[in-house]
């Protein structure tokens, strides 16, 4: 069934005499079915011109110089040639000569978007590109961005149109006219989804954008710069102030007299549809956790590169992301832990809990039987680290590593030396130390990276074990966060008290070794 009724027969035939496409015709008819918007376009404008006939093939017009006239809506390809040729077109609605609508006239509102980018070859076109990106997608969104020129073109299309129907007392707000992108997702995601044999997800995490632009119009927008100035600010990361939302600013604030004076309403038709600026396809990035086990002294957390010279050669960091980015096919990475550990303190135990974002990664369905043997091949590749529970999490679980992370607790060992001989029994009263509060300036070694502060922390228990007149070693169990280092040779004073003072001692620190993350993050695996 035509979804337009009498009632819209003046703004039909307004909109199809000046230029206007059968489908933005609809949007401004308010049809909001999607049926009438996928019928094929030569269709659609048979059945439109069908509608506008009367039983005698024409339709009258009221227009008020000359008077009541009869013109015919279909004219023989001889009769069209001929108006052409003189530079003629059809009487619209207000009296005015209008070309006369075709299948290859380009739509003086979308530009082209509901006419030749709707059709199945354009469609083939953007799946091919798709499918020849190498993602792996079981579903897709797909993202349309259209010129904000054409922001400027439905406005003087409504405002023309509201006159319209103010003549039959009818109003039309703008939230009364269907969307444009509405219209388009109504004609395409159906033919997206049948040639690419997915669905159509707004949750997906594969997305496919088309950028379109006009260059023909492209000053459109430009009087809107003369209006409403301090609706375009100028930003870095723009080619063009004139933006979509800052088009839409000004648009809503202009006032309608000031428009008409400015634009032509109806706008006039271009003589090019739009053309495709870009197609890119994209994935959301993926996440992957696990607890790592640092075995060197000499192997930093992450690469250590000081005025753009590498200190050493690798770091935890780029041991397992290396081929976390090769299997995942992704671009980049970021890398997240619960903590870190100096370049010279092993991580021992259950290891430290961490996380990778893989940016745009092309791969990202694995069996748990395939991340396993990734696991495998990371631990086979070096002897300086080891991974284990490794995993795929979404983005909101990677809040549980961070969550009250200085209320977490951590387990170390440290070899201490003292400048005086001390026997067992100078350390002993150590053990019996329960939830020591110390205060803790921000070290001299990491002042040039973190804010200057004073942090409160608790050492909730230490264990002692003898070695000889200079060294024991010290297991403690602290509050994250807490700098060890400092906690036992003072920091020139920044930590009160230290093992130093409590010893009444000059004490450093040999070796330290993390031998638990107490974060129960991510879910322990079996092996």
């Amino acid at each position: 069934m035509f979804p337009l009724t009498e009632e819209n027969k003046s703004v039909a035939w307004l909109l199809l005499s000046t230029g206007t496409c059968p489908r933005c015709i609809f949007r401004f008819c308010g049809v909001d079915f999607h049926t009438p918007y996928k019928l094929p376009y030569k269709d659609l404008l048979n059945e439109l011109q069908k509608f506008l006939e009367t039983e005698t093939d024409t339709v009258i017009l009221e227009v008020p110089n000359p008077p009541l006239k009869k013109i015919r809506l279909q004219e023989s390809d001889d009769e069209t040639a001929d108006l052409s040729q003189n530079g003629e077109g059809r009487l619209s609605a207000d009296g005015s000569i209008a070309p006369r609508p075709s299948r290859l006239n380009v739509c003086n509102i979308c530009l082209g978007i509901l006419q030749e980018f709707c059709e199945k070859d354009f469609i083939k076109k953007v799946c091919q590109k798709v499918e020849a990106s190498g993602f792996e997608f079981t579903n897709l969104v797909l993202s349309v961005s259209f010129p904000p020129q054409l922001s400027v073109r439905e406005h003087a299309a409504w405002l023309r149109v509201k006159q319209e129907r103010g003549k039959q007392s009818l109003s039309l707000g703008r939230n009364d006219i269907i969307q444009l992108k509405e219209a388009y997702k109504w004609i395409t995601h159906p033919l997206f989804s049948e040639e690419l044999g997915v669905p159509i997800d707004g949750k997906s995490l594969f997305e496919v954008s088309v950028v379109f632009a006009h260059p023909e119009t492209v000053e459109d927008c430009h009087f809107l710069g003369t209006i409403c100035p301090d609706c375009f600010k100028p930003a870095k990361n723009k080619q063009s102030v004139f933006t979509r939302m800052a088009v839409m600013k000004a648009l809503s604030q202009i006032k309608e007299e000031d428009f008409l004076k400015w634009f032509p309403c109806p706008p006039n038709p271009p003589k090019a549809v739009c053309s495709v600026l870009e197609m890119e396809c994209a994935h959301g990035a993926v996440f992957v956790a696990g607890r790592y086990n640092k075995y060197s002294r000499n192997l930093p957390q992450t690469p250590w590169i000081i005025d753009g010279e590498r200190k050493l050669e690798s770091s935890v960091e780029e041991l397992i992301s290396d081929h976390l980015l090769a299997v995942f096919k992704a671009e980049s990475f970021n890398f997240s832990s619960s903590g870190r550990e100096d370049v010279d303190v092993r991580t021992l135990g259950t290891g430290r809990p961490f996380a990778i974002e893989l940016v745009n990664p092309h791969r990202v369905h694995f069996t748990s039987q395939e991340i396993q043997e990734l696991q495998q091949k990371i631990n086979k590749s070096s002897d300086k680290i080891q991974v284990r529970d490794l995993q795929l999490v979404t983005r909101e679980a990677l809040g549980h590593m961070k969550a009250g992370e200085e209320e977490k607790t951590k387990t170390y060992s440290a070899l201490i030396w003292t400048n005086k001989a001390i026997q067992e029994k100078d350390i002993e009263f150590l053990n019996d130390i329960k939830d020591l509060k110390i205060e803790q300036k921000t070290p001299l070694r990491v002042l040039h990276r973190r804010p200057l502060a004073v942090r409160t922390r608790l050492i909730h228990t230490m264990e002692t074990h003898y070695l000889d007149q200079h060294h024991f070693r010290l297991r403690l169990k602290t509050q994250a966060g807490t700098y060890i280092k400092e906690l036992v040779h003072g920091d020139f004073g920044r930590t009160q008290p230290n093992i130093g003072s409590l010893l009444s001692v000059t004490a450093d620190i040999l070796e330290l070794d993390v031998e638990s993350v107490d974060v129960d993050w991510p879910p322990a695996l079996d092996d």
